[in-house]
């Protein structure tokens, strides 16, 4: 693996455990086993290395998101593949993520907004209209309203202030949104799908517990 790589990697992983602010620039260095002047000969600053982390993740993001329309049989199924992700996505996620990145890191906060406001709304109200065309989705769904309500539902979790870290658990706060937010969503086939792909989820969850 190149060095500009490896920095990416490592850094990505330091702030996904500890958050942004907390983790400098030594902590980095010393985590890869290199000089500092050997990571600064790759990123002028911090603010540089955070931007590059998060563009990466977008990318890694969007590519995750596009497997799951791909995998999907119909809109609920894309959703519940789509919990599965995030799920792994965010296990380990330090909540105060967001929060360092909007408050000491404007570029990449501005990155990660655009992707929020442009893609993720796209993927949600495509998702939401095959719905209704399939009529698993109630018609009289305010398509846009919606798309912008998940997506700023996706933030809840981490609003330490209203969930702190230590009381709650941030993955299991997402998969209680999300399945909040399907239920209002769906009419009495689509529910019926629900409880389909919720016991194949239950089923492959105890399966691969077994296994361990």
């Amino acid at each position: 693996m190149e060095p500009k790589e490896r920095i990416l990697l490592k850094s990505g992983e330091l702030f996904m455990q500890y958050g942004i602010r907390s983790v400098s620039m030594d902590d980095i260095a010393n985590n890869l086993g290199m000089s500092k002047k050997t990571l600064y000969q790759y990123f002028s600053d911090k603010d540089e290395l955070v931007t590059a982390v998060v563009e990466a993740h977008i990318t890694d993001m969007q590519t995750d998101c596009s497997h799951c329309q791909v995998k999907a049989i119909d809109a609920v199924h894309e959703i519940f593949i789509t919990m599965d992700t995030i799920m792994q996505e965010i296990g380990n996620m330090n909540p105060m993520l967001l929060y360092d990145l909007e408050k000491f890191h404007f570029n990449a906060y501005r990155k990660f907004k655009e992707h929020k406001e442009k893609f993720l709304y796209t993927v949600i109200r495509k998702n939401i209209e095959w719905g209704i065309k399939d009529e698993l989705y109630r018609n009289e769904i305010d398509v846009d309203v919606i798309s912008r309500f998940r997506i700023e539902a996706m933030l809840i979790p981490f609003n330490v202030t209203v969930f702190p870290p230590g009381k709650y658990n941030m993955a299991a706060i997402s998969e209680m949104i999300i399945e909040h937010f399907i239920y209002g969503l769906v009419t009495l086939k689509g529910h019926k799908l629900i409880q389909k792909y919720h016991e194949q989820r239950k089923n492959k969850i105890s399966y691969d517990e077994s296994k361990n």
